[in-house]
């Protein structure tokens, strides 16, 4: 039977039954997995990110029923990456793309998701595995709680946010790395680099992809409008 959520995302988002989002920075590998499921009669890739910031901007837009990630290009542990999908689309499933070498905890790491092997896993396994990720059914992700992050329990007036690390917090949650930011702003590298470890360091934040939440979830960076 179906959720009372289940027809209204048909109509925003379209009859195909698995709707895929792919995450990776290598744009050839990304084309080559776009083709190979866009083939299949029941999947469609809805969108691709070559980093952390694009692909929450992405999952947020498009909430796909895959997201299928690199792993490493969140710089975080799997069960994080995971909770930070789930934050921006909570009937999303992850499905994890490895090397196949020094991988194995990944699995271990969300015991609900999946993980394959790219240099080890043919075209029909992937489809496959796409399709065993969408068949998982879960039910504690729907009541997920917003992270609380723990500078906002307690933030003196002396950690706020200078204009300066909020522009740089801004573009590092819009993609741009520290030497892109650089750039932007005309600013040496070193500086801006110090200023992301000083924003970090206020917000209780400990990589990139925590960032980019903290970003999204406060309004810094603008997420598009759902129709």
């Amino acid at each position: 039977m179906c959720s009372p959520a289940q027809p209204q995302r048909e109509d925003l988002f379209g009859n195909k039954e698995i709707r895929c989002l792919l995450v990776h920075d290598h744009v050839l590998l990304r084309q080559g997995l776009r083709r190979l499921l866009d083939d299949e009669p029941d999947m469609e890739v809805v969108a691709e990110a070559g980093n952390a910031a694009e692909a929450l901007r992405k999952v947020s837009e498009n909430r796909p029923e895959i997201v299928i990630a690199d792993a490493h290009i969140f710089d975080c542990a799997a069960d994080q990456i995971e909770w930070l999908i789930l934050q921006e689309s909570p009937y999303s499933k992850v499905l994890f793309l490895t090397t196949g070498e020094g991988d194995d905890g990944l699995r271990e790491a969300h015991g609900d998701g999946f993980s394959f092997a790219v240099r080890q896993t043919s075209a029909e396994e992937l489809v496959e595995m796409v399709r065993r990720t969408h068949a998982t059914r879960r039910t504690v992700f729907g009541d997920m709680p917003e992270r609380r992050w723990p500078a906002e329990e307690i933030l003196p007036r002396q950690r706020v946010l200078t204009a300066r690390e909020r522009e740089v917090l801004k573009l590092l949650a819009e993609g741009l790395t520290v030497r892109g930011a650089a750039g932007v702003l005309g600013l040496s590298i070193k500086t801006v680099d110090a200023h992301k470890f000083n924003l970090m360091r206020k917000l209780g934040i400990h990589n990139k992809a925590e960032l980019v939440m903290w970003a999204i979830q406060k309004r810094v960076v603008k997420l598009p409008m759902s129709s």
